[in-house]
């Protein structure tokens, strides 16, 4: 079975994406996963289905992590399928649906893309971790780093703060962090150091998929995480490995605005049958 397929990526965060909103596609977890490998399929951080739209939304996203697992957000996608449909629409503002809700994104100028993410979700059970517990102040720790905040941002994060980021093993504790018995979903694992009341520096792994160069929801879970430790002020830049989104935690609603770019690397037609069943 021939289809098409794109290659995009937010800050070097890329995806494989396909379009079923004409016609389903056979696209088992499985198959997902051997699309997502990097040395025998296409190769992706996340791979994207674009679904028929439900009422109130333009398009549906079905995102699946590189071992096959169904996430619930992804804010680098995100922009980069509104800018698809939008493109197609000659519009300026599109709605994307996810398992997680409605995240509406609008056009800005200079090829910049603003995603409302929805609301940082702070209890304890919204994560979800296994017991009752401050979603401030986990009792986490790990070699050199311990004491991480969490939030949902439609996946469960954790944001450690350490003072050098170039100190800290990343691909050594974010695995062992991403399976630890408190988070009963794992968990997207953060490591941000505060340059400045205006600027943070972060490096995610991620659930499902492991080191990223960039991570759209966890740069908004790291805002989040920042504010409520009196480390940043409600707008603030985050530098990833690939590059800067600017972020907003609006006071009004409790939402998270995410801004950055997006582009398409190169386009092409696989054969779903040669990645299994």
């Amino acid at each position: 079975m021939m289809v098409p397929f794109r290659k995009m990526h937010g800050l070097g965060n890329d995806f494989v994406v396909l379009d079923a909103r004409a016609a389903k596609l056979p696209v088992t977890p499985a198959r997902a996963a051997a699309i997502a490998d990097r040395h025998f399929g296409i190769g992706c951080d996340q791979f994207i289905i674009m679904e028929k739209p439900p009422a109130g939304a333009d398009v549906f996203m079905r995102i699946r992590n590189p071992d096959g697992s169904e996430a619930g957000a992804c804010g680098n996608a995100t922009r980069c399928i509104a800018s698809l449909v939008a493109e197609e629409r000659g519009a300026d503002r599109v709605v994307v649906r996810t398992i997680a809700g409605d995240l509406p994104v609008e056009r800005l100028p200079g090829g910049l893309w603003r995603a409302d993410m929805g609301p940082a979700r702070l209890r304890w059970d919204d994560v979800p971790l296994a017991r009752k517990v401050d979603t401030l102040h986990l009792p986490l720790a790990l070699g050199p780093v311990s004491d991480p905040a969490a939030c949902s941002m439609g996946n469960p994060h954790a944001t450690f703060f350490v003072d050098d980021l170039d100190a800290i093993p990343v691909a050594e504790l974010g695995p062992k962090l991403e399976h630890d018995p408190i988070f009963p979903d794992r968990a997207n694992i953060g490591f941000a150091q505060v340059l400045s009341p205006e600027h943070l520096r972060l490096v995610i792994w991620e659930r499902g998929a492991g080191l990223t160069l960039a991570c759209g929801s966890g740069a908004c879970a790291g805002i989040v995480n920042a504010v409520r430790r009196g480390l940043t002020g409600r707008r603030a830049t985050v530098t990833m490995p690939g590059g800067d989104l600017q972020m907003e935690w609006r006071q009004t609603d409790g939402h998270v605005l995410m801004t950055g770019p997006v582009a398409t690397a190169f386009t092409g037609t696989l054969d779903l049958e040669a990645y299994g069943s």
